[in-house]
């Protein structure tokens, strides 16, 4: 047991000192060359652009040599003249500003990592006092983005994981390898998730995507731990359409007694039913899903804000504490956040997934009359 949790210690170590050194080499790819960030404003500007989603992956800087490492993904989008495909490196930065690809007869731009269709005519972008393009307009993305390359490999490791569960059932009532790891969790997610909240006549029917829902938000979690930059769940979108599959979940499930329940409660006047009508329709329809959506989002936004502020006190307290002591400091305090970062992976997990068996749960009970 001691040299399990001395290999996680070892572990979150490493992670955070690779993250540390990606931090301190200036990060962001579109950096001039020798372009080190030492202000608060630029320490600010790029911490919000990693945790956004991006195009391509930056790994690390060499500021001395202007270059930066990493590699591009393919962008997909959908223009004014149809399907238009290549790789992020066509957006290289340089010092004449944001870069136009021409891709025969249109010509595109990205702009604080959003692609930008230029207007009939235009060869370069215009902005507004509010650095806003007033000669672009934005196209249909649906480009292999660092987030989908996230989603893409939480999706191939689950099925890998489980596919070696199903098969470890197979040699004896004893699962081995990593089935060893997922057992328990799978057992926990039926026993202390389902079984209460949705009833034992009713909770296998929503098994399946209780696991999906909580071993996907898991590892993605752990994967924005890595110094790979993923930040999947930090996405509102990703985090709204898992809200939304719930809803669809426990709106298509829910019993008659459920919608009786909702549209026209009993036991109350029947001049306050309409109203609690809405209330209720509220609640299910907005309120619910819109608490899934923002507490998953807005933790580990936050947590990786935090990590990333911590790292940067490197370069904020160097004046103060000379450079030994603010970097000291800094790798302190960010691997004490990453370890407790680790637990929020996992109750981050735990609370979308149990209060999505408390809605569904609500929705298939079935009341009795007496």
């Amino acid at each position: 047991m001691m040299a399990k949790q001395s290999i996680k210690f070892i572990v979150v170590f490493l992670l955070v000192l690779v993250s540390f050194k990606s931090f301190a080499d200036g990060g962001s790819s579109h950096h001039e060359k020798g372009n080190v960030i030492d202000t608060p404003q630029e320490i600010k500007d790029h911490i919000k652009h990693h945790l956004k989603d991006s195009h391509d992956f930056h790994l690390f800087s060499d500021n001395a040599a202007g270059k930066h490492y990493g590699f591009s993904l393919p962008v997909i989008v959908w223009t004014s003249k149809g399907l238009k495909t290549f790789m992020s490196s066509a957006f290289h930065h340089d010092d004449a500003g944001h870069v136009v690809v021409d891709k025969g007869d249109v010509k595109l731009t990205k702009i604080h990592s959003k692609i930008y269709e230029l207007n009939a005519g235009a060869t370069a972008v215009t902005f507004d006092d509010k650095h806003h393009a007033t000669n672009a307009h934005k196209v249909l993305d649906f480009s292999i983005t660092k987030s989908v390359v996230g989603m893409l490999l939480a999706g191939v490791l689950m099925f890998l994981g489980f596919v070696t569960l199903a098969k470890g059932y197979k040699k004896g009532p004893i699962p081995t390898g990593i089935g060893r790891l997922l057992e328990p969790l799978v057992i926990y997610v039926r026993d202390d998730i389902a079984r209460p909240n949705i009833g034992e006549k009713k909770y296998r029917k929503f098994m399946g995507f209780l696991l999906t829902v909580f071993f996907f938000i898991w590892i993605l979690n752990l994967l924005g731990l890595t110094p790979l930059g993923f930040n999947v769940t930090g996405q509102i979108a990703v985090t709204a359409c898992l809200a939304i599959f719930t809803v669809v979940i426990y709106l298509f499930s829910g019993s008659k007694d459920f919608w009786a329940h909702t549209l026209w409660m009993p036991g109350v006047p029947v001049i306050l039913r309409p109203v609690l009508a809405v209330i209720e329709l509220v609640g299910f329809l907005l309120i619910k899903p819109f608490s899934l959506l923002v507490r998953l989002f807005a933790n580990m936004t936050a947590g990786h804000f935090v990590v990333m502020s911590l790292i940067a006190l490197t370069i904020t307290l160097k004046e103060s504490f000379g450079a030994v002591g603010s970097t000291g400091m800094s790798l302190v305090l960010a691997l004490f956040i990453s370890v407790i970062e680790v637990l929020v992976a996992f109750l981050q997990a735990f609370i979308f997934t149990m209060l999505s068996s408390l809605f569904i749960g609500m929705a298939v009970e079935e009341h009795d009359h007496h």
